[in-house]
């Protein structure tokens, strides 16, 4: 209200705001490269949020960014940016609008009846994959409604058999009633996800950058951005467990990205570059946090990766590891990494060695403590050029 008051906002409806919209600086490429550099593979943008705002031509409405703000198709324009970048374009979009008044007419008959569904939804859904072919459709605004109303089982039925993206999409749990956590090709329980234990499904981990919003603040200060120490360790504990992260960021009215969550992206990409390989393509191992150094954490490359069955450990006695990695998120006093689940898996042709972007290091040493701790004798820390997390790979 102060904002409002401040700028003599106070008669101005929720619907005229969207007029401030401009997206004038908007630059779809840009945005791909800032994607690219961080390193992200697929991309999530969100097409219609719960105020039923499109960011498309949605036929169901002219409260849209092609006719109102903007004057754009951003959907399209960053799609095909996106497939430019050869990189996995999805869309999210509210199953609820707060304000339409077919969807309130419905919760008046406490779902009885389908107007909203049938006229909003389903022709939006089909527009989306019709016209933009997305790799993801990420549903939300679920609330507590059952699928029935929703008619989700009729749409998803449509979506993986006669849709033009049948082959290729895939689709989050929130669909309805009951449905989160245990349905979907891919879970996300809730925002923020983040069991730190192997689920026993794909799942994935959305949070966001700024701790305290989705969407982009003003008066957004530095301490209310993730650091990438913390951004890191989100990632890491969210890969070890078997999950995806995708990472929130908001645009500014103008259409362009906030410096700090450009920053922080930029040096998420510098890291993968080093360390990505025990990142992309990696599936959990027998354990994910280590017993001991509670700062170290597992993936592992199988020699067959599991398309159907991601989050699945390897084979026992690891005959089908090509390598495991070590991501540790605090560098050791003495240089000498110790941790306990790795020891029994390892033996004299083990190879240790610490991921660099310029290629590998040196084999490092190791031994085996009296106490069956893995020692690992690292190198000087600052002979790294990764300052926040680090990785060593073993492999025989």
């Amino acid at each position: 209200m102060e904002f409002l008051r401040n700028n003599s906002l106070t008669d101005t409806t929720y619907e005229e705001f969207a007029q401030m919209f401009t997206a004038d600086l908007f630059d779809p490429d840009e945005w791909a490269k800032i994607f690219l550099d961080s390193g992200a593979k697929y991309v999530v943008f969100t097409a219609k949020h719960h105020d039923g705002f499109a960011l498309y031509p949605s036929q169901s409405r002219f409260w849209n960014s092609v006719n109102v703000g903007p004057k754009k198709d951003i959907v399209k324009m960053l799609s095909e940016s996106m497939t430019k970048c050869n990189m996995k374009f999805g869309v999210y979009y509210s199953l609820s609008e707060w304000f339409n008044t077919m969807y309130t007419h419905d919760r008046g008959n406490l779902f009885g009846t389908t107007a909203y569904t049938d006229k909003i939804v389903w022709p939006n859904i089909k527009f989306l994959i019709n016209n933009y072919k997305p790799s993801i459709l990420w549903a939300d605004g679920d609330g507590d409604v059952n699928d029935t109303y929703w008619k989700s089982p009729e749409l998803l039925t449509w979506l993986y058999n006669e849709s033009p993206v049948k082959d290729e999409i895939v689709v989050n749990d929130r669909w309805g009633k009951g449905i989160s956590c245990h349905h979907g090709d891919f879970y996300n329980c809730k925002d923020r996800y983040n069991p730190r234990h192997l689920v026993p499904h794909k799942w994935e981990n959305v949070f966001t950058l700024d701790r305290h919003s989705r969407g982009f603040r003003r008066n957004v200060q530095p301490e209310d951005v993730l650091s990438i120490e913390a951004l890191l360790e989100t990632i890491v504990t969210t890969v070890s467990c078997g999950g995806n992260a995708l990472i929130t960021i908001g645009a500014q009215e103008d259409g362009t990205i906030t410096p700090i969550f450009q920053e922080r992206l930029m040096k998420l990409g510098e890291w993968l570059e080093d360390n990505g390989e025990a990142i992309y393509d990696t599936s959990p191992w027998f354990h994910q946090r280590d017993s001991l150094n509670t700062n170290a954490w597992y993936t592992c490359k199988k020699k067959e990766y599991n398309g159907n069955n991601p989050i699945a450990t390897p084979a026992p006695k690891g005959n089908l590891i090509t390598a495991i990695y070590v991501i540790f998120l605090q560098w050791p006093h003495d240089n000498k990494l110790r941790i306990r689940d790795l020891a029994q898996y390892v033996n004299s042709e083990s190879v240790f060695v610490m991921l660099k972007r310029e290629g590998r290091s040196n084999s490092l040493k190791h031994e085996i403590s009296p106490k069956g701790t893995l020692v690992i004798h690292l190198v000087n820390i600052s002979s790294e050029t990764s300052t926040y997390a680090w990785v060593v790979k073993i492999s025989q």
